[in-house]
């Protein structure tokens, strides 16, 4: 080979290796998206109306999980997605034996290393009482985000898609890492103890009243002001693994001229647990009271919870509760202390412990 051939060769051979290290460069150099798996329950964000002004008396959960990510075409720019649908449902007919799927089938997904967090699409009725079942049970730190939509999919500035967004950017996230479980709602970020629905209809239902959100999402990124100090996912000490069924607890409300004819039907019924959510601070009408008291008898824990919706239900306040052996919810609505009542139920069924429960979480 003449000298002129040879270096023409080299200079080939290192245009190549160039090239070739080049785009192993570019490949390397291109960001890493998280892996989010997108589980689909139904509800309003998979709603469809009459027409583009239809934004109630609409069908909830008709949209499947793919039509919904195909809808949101940027969400490839945040995360590599894909879709499960666990079920169909509108959310008013969620139940426990929805929820022991679902949560099983999130922890299954979190223990794969190939997954980095998990979005799940749910109706807005009952979000804020998933949220907080999940909040007890997933065993991992990875981020679990809820989200929904205020409007159907085929209504004139439909909520939905925007709130996928979010809700996949933030599961995607590592700031959202070791949150426990979030709801991603109107740009907002709260946690699932603590946040509640709080009108029929607008898009800024979802609230933390007093105790505050977690944060906001602007400009494609979560942006985080507090924590909750409550214990929850990887740390809390639920296990439902084994579980094919949860107790009975049902919900008896307070209101002037209240009597004992719904709680003596449920007791009846079977009821391991009542919450009690009375007026004021969790107040007891003294109609009602030998009924709570005679249930507690047969093995009932009774827990004092409070219609307001706001503020912690006083301990020894408006009842002797040391004295009568009932547990208050703290500042949990009576449809979250349900929730965490039904779960201490499936280790214990002493008042103390229970009690200490709801403090902890």
């Amino acid at each position: 080979m003449t000298t002129q051939l040879f270096q023409r060769f080299t200079l080939a051979l290192c245009a190549v290796l160039l090239v070739g290290t080049s785009a192993a460069y570019a490949e390397d150099s291109k960001p890493h998206l998280a892996n989010v798996m997108i589980l689909a329950t139904g509800g309003t964000i998979a709603g469809t109306g009459a027409s583009s002004t239809t934004t109630v008396g609409y069908t909830a959960a008709t949209v499947g999980v793919e039509r919904l990510i195909a809808a949101v075409p940027e969400l490839a720019k945040v995360a590599s997605v894909k879709g499960e649908q666990v079920f169909q449902i509108a959310s008013e007919n969620m139940n426990n034996d929805y929820w022991l799927v679902l949560a099983k089938r999130v922890n299954v997904l979190l223990a794969r290393a190939d997954v980095d967090g998990i979005v799940i699409t749910h109706g807005t009725d009952t979000l804020e009482e998933t949220a907080y079942f999940l909040d007890l049970v997933v065993k991992s730190r990875k981020p679990v985000v809820l989200v929904g939509a205020m409007r159907p999919s085929t209504a004139l500035s439909a909520d939905g898609p925007i709130n996928l967004y979010n809700a996949v950017l933030l599961a995607a996230s590592a700031d959202a890492v070791g949150k426990g479980v979030l709801v991603a709602m109107n740009d907002q970020i709260h946690a699932a103890r603590d946040v509640t629905k709080t009108n029929t209809s607008t898009l800024d239902s979802f609230k933390t009243t007093e105790l505050g959100l977690l944060g906001y999402i602007q400009g494609s990124k979560p942006f985080f002001y507090r924590t909750s100090s409550r214990k929850h996912t990887a740390e809390a000490e639920f296990d439902i693994s084994n579980l094919a069924t949860l107790p009975q607890v049902d919900i008896v409300y307070g209101y002037a001229n209240m009597g004992p004819v719904a709680l003596d039907a449920f007791v009846a019924a079977g009821a391991k647990g009542i919450i009690h959510a009375g007026v004021g601070d969790g107040s007891l009408a003294s109609r009602v009271t030998p009924a709570l008291i005679s249930a507690h008898k047969k093995g009932v824990v009774i827990v004092r919870a409070s219609r307001v919706g706001q503020g912690i239900v006083a301990r020894n306040g408006e009842a002797n509760d040391d004295e009568l052996d009932f547990v208050v919810s703290d500042t949990l609505n009576a449809q979250k202390a349900r929730i965490l009542l039904m779960l201490a139920l499936t280790k214990t069924s002493n008042t103390k412990d229970i009690q200490r429960m709801f403090y902890l979480y």
